[in-house]
């Protein structure tokens, strides 16, 4: 089985989320044991983020590090586990709303996709970028 970072690279179309991963330095610690729970924006869901925000984030590794935890949670929660809750806790300690009036949503994030298992943890593949709130 592979890990989050490999299953995303083959799977392809998260190019925007693993350069980010790569430019925070958080590419190993997604390649290392885990588990981790990964919210995978597509790289659609960053196109939909106001134009200059990605670059921004890029150039500022603490903002690019905070938006990047934020998209992680400590262990494996699948879908159903994410569905069962009102809110859930980033790795940054964010509070994240769940929403399950039409599919599952993550704040604005939306999952669209069947759960990835990955030998490290899981992958859930979202419409939207969940920005950290100031």
């Amino acid at each position: 089985m592979k890990t989050i970072v490999d299953n995303a690279v083959q799977k392809g179309g998260f190019q925007k989320m693993l350069r980010a991963i790569i430019e925070a330095g958080l590419d190993k610690t997604l390649q290392s044991r885990g588990p981790f729970t990964v919210f995978m924006p597509t790289d659609e869901a960053f196109a939909k983020l106001p134009e200059g925000t990605f670059e921004a984030l890029i150039s500022n590794k603490r903002e690019l590090t905070k938006m990047i935890a934020n998209h992680l949670l400590s262990g494996v929660v699948t879908t159903e586990d994410v569905a069962e809750k009102n809110q859930i806790l980033s790795m940054v300690g964010q509070k994240i709303k769940v929403d399950t009036t039409n599919g599952i949503k993550v704040n604005d994030a939306k999952i669209v996709g069947p759960d990835i298992m990955c030998s490290n943890g899981i992958i859930h593949v979202v419409d939207h970028v969940i920005l950290p709130e100031e």
